[in-house]
């Protein structure tokens, strides 16, 4: 038996089973021993969270690299250059030494000057990672408050994630409100990787719950939108955005699609997903105006030839972005390989990852709920239901690549831009201003620098800013 996969270059070949299991078993291996470095030292984090919150509530500066291997949705291309400037948007990119001397100079940069310009030496070239669903990390959640975000964040950051919608559990309605004034508050701080708030909960399927707490679950009635709005700071009749980005909604509860019309109203954009929804109410929630589906295939009826239930109801419409957890235990290979054959350009990697990201096994929180993380896998201690992820981007883009043997075009696009496009963040917006998720003029100046033989994120600047 022989196996196709792609390692270092972009090169596919064939090799015999066992290679291929050798090289991959190699890559993560070397991903295991650089993941043991300084940030994943404790003593060490809150050294590294000063410099991250204090880089992202920094004024951005020029950047400019050369001699990378650019990989983003648009292709690949070796010898590769892009220059920012002061404003952290991305001035021009492409090949040819002369035109980058020139760019250099425009910024106020010196391309003779090793210290102003960063050698790439053959280093992938990325837009920096987009993730739409995560809860925290390094043993916060974006539910512990300011601080608990600026850990959270930081975690992720260093990972290459440098854009990022804070996902806020199920909890009592006034307890969800306060969390969404927080993510608003740190928001209008001026915080530039903080893309809002995902609400997963509380108007979830009580049979397809997860790790959500059955006490706190709610009917979306008008009232409770509303109190969740006017905390996000929307303002539905003059237009003005709020900071919620999307809510999970079962669609099939009473007030399920009427709450799904009154958040797209709002320029929020609801997700089906935690739901027990059949095919025709799933599709009335995305005809009423939902454009996502929490991580598919989870927490979800799966499919049926006579029950063919939400998921041909996300993959069949095109307005709709599908999520989906790339960590081989939420959705194992197969169907990760499926979902990109089901939604080309759609499908989005996400993490829904918990505190105990980029910790060691152990107990943990999620919201009130005890989680036990064995093997790098969440479980609730009360009945074993799967407790969210571990995962980060960085790790699902090298999965893709390295375990799955996607192009490197596709894992990162389902990291950047497609993620991106969900929220119309490929486009100037009122959120990030300049576009993100392509290294292209215009865009914001958001890049990873990559090992080419396991994609370990080696540096990191979101708008501008240095991160890692």
């Amino acid at each position: 038996m022989r196996l196709r996969v792609v390692i270092g270059g972009g090169i596919c070949v064939l090799l015999p089973d066992w290679t291929t299991l050798s090289l991959v078993s190699r890559a993560s291996s070397r991903w295991r021993e650089r993941m043991s470095g300084k940030e994943n030292n404790m003593s060490d984090r809150n050294e590294i969270v000063s410099r991250v919150t204090a880089a992202l509530e920094g004024k951005p500066a020029p950047v400019a690299i050369r001699n990378a291997r650019k990989v983003d949705a648009c292709g690949e291309r070796r010898g590769y250059w892009v220059v920012s400037d002061a404003a952290g948007v991305i001035v021009a990119a492409g090949t040819g030494e002369e035109a980058f001397e020139h760019y250099c100079r425009t910024v106020g940069l010196d391309p003779a000057d090793r210290n102003a310009v960063i050698d790439a030496e053959g280093r992938i070239l990325t837009p920096g990672y987009v993730d739409i669903h995560a809860h925290g990390a390094w043993e916060k959640s974006f539910d512990d408050g300011s601080d608990g975000i600026d850990v959270a964040r930081a975690g992720h950051a260093v990972h290459g994630t440098t854009r990022q919608v804070l996902s806020l559990i199920t909890n009592p309605v006034d307890v969800i409100c306060r969390n969404i004034r927080t993510v608003r508050a740190k928001m209008e701080s001026g915080r530039p990787d903080i893309l809002g708030c995902h609400l997963e909960g509380p108007f979830l399927a009580l049979a397809r719950k997860g790790a959500h707490d059955p006490e706190c679950l709610k009917d979306p009635v008008p009232d409770i939108v509303d109190k969740m709005l006017e905390a996000s700071g929307a303002d539905p009749a003059s237009g003005k955005l709020g900071c919620i980005r999307q809510i999970t909604i079962a669609p099939e509860l009473p007030h399920g699609i009427s709450a799904i019309r009154q958040f797209a109203a709002a320029g929020v954009v609801p997700a089906v997903g935690h739901c027990d929804a059949d095919y025709e109410t799933a599709k009335a929630g995305f005809d009423a105006g939902a454009g996502i589906m929490t991580h598919m295939f989870n927490a979800m009826n799966g499919l049926h030839h006579r029950e063919p239930g939400p998921i041909p109801a996300a993959v069949e419409d095109p307005r709709v972005t599908i999520e989906l957890i790339n960590d081989g235990f939420h959705v194992q290979d197969p169907m990760v390989s499926l979902s990109f054959r089901f939604a080309p350009h759609r499908t989005a990697f996400v993490t829904d990852a918990m505190a105990a990201t980029d910790c060691p096994d152990g107990a943990y929180k999620l919201g009130a709920l005890d989680v036990n993380v064995v093997g790098g896998h969440a479980r609730l201690v009360s009945n074993g239901a799967i407790a969210g992820s571990t995962l980060l981007l960085e790790v699902a883009v090298r999965r893709a690549v390295c375990e799955l043997g996607f192009s490197p075009v596709d894992a990162v696009e389902a990291a950047t831009l497609t993620p991106a496009k969900a929220f119309g963040f490929d486009r100037p917006n009122p959120v990030t201003g300049v576009p993100i998720g392509l290294i292209a003029p215009g865009f914001a100046a958001d890049f990873n620098l990559a090992d080419p033989a396991d994609w370990t994120v080696e540096q990191v600047w979101c708008a501008g800013r240095k991160l890692k």
